[in-house]
């Protein structure tokens, strides 16, 4: 099979994609990913020389055949995010508790996992990625929650003794209140913003990417942001520079000197 004839055939005729994929037994996924990867395009003599060729990086293609528009836009989201929840709400426009049973089950499906590997593929081998997905990683980093990767707060408990749990003399169960952690599961997460995970004698714990770098990258590139990220790249910062300050007290107050700052981040919803 000749590409460059096929290309050539394609940029000087009005023939569509669909009718050179079936003149040349082609399947029109694999054209479509051929078209965006090479940058193809309609009569490219007629462009001004003298201008400098803009190069624009190609957008990742489904080449299934065998996917829903649904399915093809949770394959496409599920690359960006690495998250199937998230992935999965975006694609079909539900609720959360939905998307959490449901992108699992995508994530499953032969068809639709086999798509993804080869994006992923693509992905690894820089054929799509551009400065726009690298901001958008910073964006990512800078401003997620720890409620993205654990739930945590109160909760009662039976009590437990030397021998087993504890209850009353009518049987009843003895209840006490505890603090607790839960990590939710790794399909639920964008693993691309955790750098470790580690078990220790301590329990589990993640460790999330440098937050600080991402908040100084993006102060570099203000003016690339959206208006809404403008916004919460500020709220961040305020945030930042408030620990700071308290820690810097501290420090002082306890005579610390030589010890080094430790700043920690909290937000709405965080126990004291």
């Amino acid at each position: 099979m000749n590409w460059d004839d096929i290309r050539k055939e394609f940029e000087t005729s009005k023939i569509t994609l669909k009718a050179l994929a079936e003149k040349h037994d082609i399947k029109i996924g694999t054209l479509k990913s051929r078209k965006s990867r090479e940058g193809w395009s309609r009569d490219p003599t007629k462009k001004d020389a003298t201008k400098k060729k803009k190069v624009a990086t190609p957008e990742p293609v489904i080449e299934s055949t065998d996917l829903t528009d649904k399915q093809e836009l949770f394959c496409l989201y599920y690359i960006k995010y690495f998250n199937a929840t998230k992935a999965y709400q975006k694609a079909y426009g539900c609720a959360y508790t939905t998307a959490m049973v449901e992108g699992s089950k995508h994530l499953r499906n032969p068809k639709i996992a086999s798509e993804i590997e080869r994006l992923k593929l693509e992905r690894q081998q820089g054929i799509f990625l551009d400065a726009k997905d690298i901001l958008q990683k910073y964006i990512d980093i800078a401003f997620a929650d720890i409620s993205d990767f654990a739930t945590f707060g109160k909760k009662e408990v039976q009590a437990m003794g030397a021998f087993g749990p504890l209850e009353k003399e009518d049987g009843t169960p003895i209840m006490v209140e505890v603090n607790y952690v839960d990590f939710k599961e790794s399909e639920e997460v964008d693993g691309t913003l955790i750098t470790e995970v580690k078990k220790g004698k301590d329990g589990v714990s993640i460790k999330l990417a440098d937050k600080m770098k991402a908040l100084e990258m993006l102060t570099k590139y203000y003016d690339l942001l959206s208006e809404n990220d403008k916004k919460r790249l500020q709220e961040e910062k305020i945030k930042v520079d408030i620990e700071k300050t308290k820690a810097e007290i501290d420090k002082v107050n306890n005579n610390d000197s030589d010890k080094p700052i430790e700043i920690l981040i909290k937000r709405k919803g965080d126990q004291s």
